[in-house]
């Protein structure tokens, strides 16, 4: 079973003969209750590394015509539809200030009003292998314009590399147009990143809210499948809502899952619904043979909270940080389910508070600690700052331990230097 990042990868290849996809097959997890399956292919940018036996995983538009009524009739007027650009003005909040549309928009209606927002998103990139042989090829993934001056989203996996490496992103438009975008802001934790260009007058999506979104419903998916076939429009229905993908070192990140049919170089691409509204944004999806249909999308309310930090400080301030390294712990071979604690950083709160390498954590705030993922999916719920509880095993013996969390702090971009050499990026 593989699941997919949306991105198209055609890069930094030893073996001319093998693609670059081929290489970078990772391992991802999809996990909801007792569901759990393999993911062993991301469909943007990613790069995954094993380190002994735990796998540590490196992630894994409605315009000026007429759409329905308004209060005005007319949905570029501001009184009846809500743009992004008012929430990156701090304006307004999701959901707010437009009247729900009674009908539903054709799929043709709705690709004609949204293809002007929806872009290409590409980083050139190059490396250098252990023979001194320098490759070069393109990472290309989507996206879409969220205010007329310039703001673009689209998921943090597919201008990672860019980030991290020091590489160029470039946004291309409907029209052809081709521009060097800056990379603003990012939320690894929710692979959401804001983009801006230098360009006035753009075509932006309208947003709809997803707490309105129903299974069964029908949804359209914008993008650049294949990094080719650009500008490509696909059709299905919400299958499930509240799926939990797990990526990136266990990291976990709630998406709903859609039988669009999403491909490499579709990640970060609009997800509309009937109405022609930005639902979610396309990131992954899951391949293996025979089976089809199984694409993912993180919420749009997710970037929304987001946004206004994104573009004031470049990332999402109060997040939460332990400061310790965990691995999925099993009763059989540690003799206790749990988050076994691997490493504990210097300085960090955790040691503060006395957690050791070798505790494993079974609960916090009294509430059960199975997996390393679940103490990362349990750490969403607070911010930096505050006090919880850690239920740990040591020697044996049952502690308590009272941890108060730092924060986050904001990423560093990267630059040439910090681009390995060998084969890859990363």
């Amino acid at each position: 079973m593989n699941y997919d990042y949306n991105y198209t990868d055609n890069k930094l290849s030893d073996n001319s003969n093998a693609s670059y996809s081929e290489q970078l097959k990772q391992a991802l997890k999809i996990r909801q209750g007792g569901f759990k399956v393999f993911i062993l292919c991301l469909v943007c940018v990613i790069i995954t590394v094993a380190a002994g036996a735990a796998l540590s995983l490196v992630i894994l538009s409605y315009k000026d015509n007429y759409i329905g009524e308004t209060d005005s009739g007319n949905p570029s007027s501001g009184s009846g539809w809500k743009l992004f650009d008012d929430i990156l003005d701090g304006t307004s909040g999701l959901g707010t200030g437009y009247r729900r549309l009674t009908g539903e928009l054709t799929a043709t209606e709705i690709y004609e009003l949204n293809c002007n927002a929806c872009v290409g998103v590409t980083t050139s990139v190059t490396s250098t292998n252990a023979f001194g042989q320098v490759t070069a090829g393109a990472i290309t993934g989507s996206g879409f314009i969220i205010s007329s001056d310039g703001y673009i989203i689209t998921n943090y996996h597919v201008i990672e590399t860019a980030f991290t490496g020091g590489y160029d992103v470039y946004v291309m438009l409907y029209n052809g147009k081709e521009y060097k975008a800056k990379i603003v802001g990012s939320d690894s934790e929710n692979d959401i990143s804001l983009l801006k260009i230098e360009a006035d007058n753009l075509t932006p999506v309208f947003i709809g809210d997803f707490k309105d979104t129903k299974v069964g419903e029908t949804v359209y998916a914008i993008g650049n499948p294949l990094g080719e076939l650009t500008y490509t429009m696909t059709g299905g229905i919400v299958s499930a809502l509240d799926r939990t993908i797990i990526v990136e070192s266990n990291k976990p990140i709630n998406m709903f899952q859609i039988d669009a049919a999403i491909n490499s170089g579709n990640s970060g691409g609009p997800v509309f619904n009937s109405r022609g509204q930005v639902i979610g944004i396309a990131s992954a999806k899951y391949s293996s043979a025979g089976v089809e249909g199984l694409g993912f999308a993180v919420p749009i309310n997710v970037a929304v909270s987001a946004l206004g930090d994104l573009k004031q400080y470049g990332y999402v301030r109060g997040r939460p940080l332990f400061g310790i390294s965990v691995y999925t712990a099993s009763k059989d071979v540690d003799g206790a389910d749990g988050a076994l604690v691997a490493v504990v950083e210097s300085g960090s709160c955790s040691e503060k508070a006395g957690v050791l390498v070798g505790d494993i954590i079974t609960a916090l705030n009294d509430k059960a600690v199975a997996s390393s993922s679940d103490l990362i999916a349990a750490k969403k719920n607070y911010k930096a700052g505050d006090t919880i509880s850690l239920t740990i095993i040591r020697s044996g013996k049952v502690l308590k331990i009272n941890v108060t969390l730092d924060e986050v702090p904001a990423p560093t971009p990267g630059t040439a230097e910090n681009r390995i050499s060998g084969g890859g990026n990363k």
